[in-house]
Order: C-alpha cells, then sequence, then structure tokens
C-alpha cells in the first residue's frame, strides 16, 4: 500500500509553470526528496506600483492530512527570501527585501505530471524599511523527470 501512495505522488524532479496573483509570472519547483522542496518564482508584483518581484522558499510537504481518491492533495508551509524592486514617484528605486512564510495547499494528479497550487504568503519586509505585507496566488507546474 505505501508503494501505491509514493507511485501516485509528482514528488520528484523540476517543474515549470505560471503564478497567478501577487506576483504573477513564471515559477519552478524543484523536489529535494519526499517531502521538501525549493520553489521559485519571478514575475511582476502590483502590490503598491507595479514592480519586479523574486522569491526563493524552501518548502516542506505533509501528505496525510487531506486523504484523496485520486492524486495526493499536500499542505505546505516553508520559509524564503523575496526581493521587490519598487519604483518611486521620483523614478528611484527603492529595493525591498523580505523573509517570506508561505502556507499552501496543493492538488498532484494522479499519473499525470501536473501540480496545480494556491498559497498565502505573510511577507515581513526589512529594507528599504520594516514592515509586513500580504501575499497570495494560485498556478500550476509542469514535471519533468
Amino acid at each position: 500500500m505505501l508503494a501505491a501512495v509514493t507511485a501516485q505522488a509528482q514528488r520528484g524532479g523540476t517543474g515549470f509553470g505560471v503564478i497567478v496573483g501577487e506576483p504573477t509570472g513564471i515559477t519552478a519547483k524543484h523536489w529535494l526528496d519526499d517531502t521538501t522542496a525549493i520553489d521559485l518564482a519571478f514575475g511582476a508584483s502590483f502590490e503598491g506600483r507595479t514592480s519586479i518581484h523574486l522569491h526563493g522558499d524552501y518548502l516542506w510537504h505533509n501528505f496525510s492530512i487531506f486523504p484523496v481518491d485520486q492524486g495526493q492533495l499536500p499542505i505546505y508551509y516553508g520559509v524564503g527570501a523575496r526581493y521587490k524592486d519598487n519604483r518611486a514617484r521620483s523614478g528611484r528605486t527603492r529595493d525591498h527585501f523580505g523573509i517570506r512564510v508561505p502556507f499552501g495547499i496543493a492538488y498532484h494528479l494522479e499519473n499525470r505530471p501536473l501540480e496545480i497550487f494556491g498559497e498565502i504568503v505573510p511577507i515581513f519586509d526589512l529594507t528599504p524599511k520594516t514592515g509586513v505585507s500580504l501575499n497570495a496566488a494560485v498556478g500550476f507546474r509542469i514535471y519533468f523527470r
């Protein structure tokens, strides 16, 4: 039974896809083992003024909370960093660096290399001044082994 569950999961390889929300752009995820992965995104941020957003997260996945008949439905949480280049009205760039704490849920289709996900991410900005904000996004990734 354990072998059957492992065979269903999209717990390997590298996936590429699209993320929509805050931020909106492209995303990649690389599995390190059966429960941990690294994800990255590059895109546009529409929070405040339009700007470039780049983040990377280390993620832990729990596959046992929401059992489903087909595929898998893990929740995930993690920690990461983000960079955001914000253009001020004066035309000067104000670089924002912060710590991300993502919480999400993903659906891994059975026998398909596809992951659909949604996440909410508190962000603790460290520069140019300290502050707290919230990002939320949905997306998908197609996996290659």
